[in-house]
């Protein structure tokens, strides 16, 4: 049995899905136990080609994955990964035999997350796991939240367009239409020898017009504000 080791990734591990790559069932068998003791959800592939298969099919959180491979090594499959937009940001965990530092350092030049040395220990395959974990977990909620701001930001442009088309209307079309029926009310107003009746019901509606055109003034007024509050939050 192995040591549970609990941290922030572990309260989580039953919806983590990780990928064990590897020719050698005995490193199949024992890694993956370790990760279900842990509360981990665990796929298994024995080569290259059919752990892009399984990729495919499915994208796991996290892979494991041995360089050493018949046909397609853990570099050429982890450089697939990187290069198609569906895969390249799941993270890859190098483990391996090789210990020279040019094994590692090209480990992490075609993508690699992490590199874990064999023969590994129980503990610092699970820390590094979970920190991967962490990382992908926190990465995907930016993610979201910038695919939500872009959004909002459409939203807010659309309606900084529709605010201001209002605006024009108001400005160059009806204003102008209501200043006209006003001026034409007043030349009647000024007519000499004017009934009362009539003089009193072109006083009234003249009134009305500059209730209107006051509320236009204010309507347009406030939507200039809103298109402020938008440019400048």
């Amino acid at each position: 049995m192995f040591t549970k080791v609990m941290t922030l990734s572990t309260q989580t591990a039953p919806t983590a899905d990780i990928l064990i790559v590897d020719d050698t069932p005995d490193n199949l068998r024992l890694l993956s136990t370790m990760l279900l003791e842990n509360g981990y959800k665990v796929r298994k592939a024995i080569n290259g080609e059919r752990a892009l298969q399984a990729v495919e099919a499915v994208p796991p959180d996290l892979i494991l994955l041995d360089i050493m491979m018949p046909g397609m090594n853990g570099y050429e499959v982890c450089g697939q990964l990187k290069a198609s937009e569906k895969t390249q940001r799941i993270p890859v965990i190098f483990v391996s035999a090789l210990d020279d530092a040019f094994d590692k350092v090209l480990a992490f030049d075609v993508g690699g997350a992490d590199y874990i040395s064999k023969p590994f220990r129980v503990q610092e395959v699970l820390a590094r796991v979970q920190h991967q974990l962490i990382i992908r977990h926190q990465e995907q909620q930016l993610l979201r939240q910038n695919k939500q701001l872009r959004l909002r930001n459409a939203e807010l442009k659309k309606l900084e367009a529709n605010l201001d088309a209002y605006i024009q209307v108001v400005t160059y079309e009806v204003r102008p239409t209501i200043a006209d029926l006003s001026d034409g009310l007043q030349q009647l107003m000024d007519q000499p020898d004017q009934d009362l009746k009539a003089a009193a019901v072109l006083e009234e509606m003249d009134q009305v017009l500059a209730r209107q055109m006051g509320l236009l003034d204010d309507l347009v007024e406030g939507n200039q504000a809103e298109i402020e509050q938008i440019r400048n939050p």
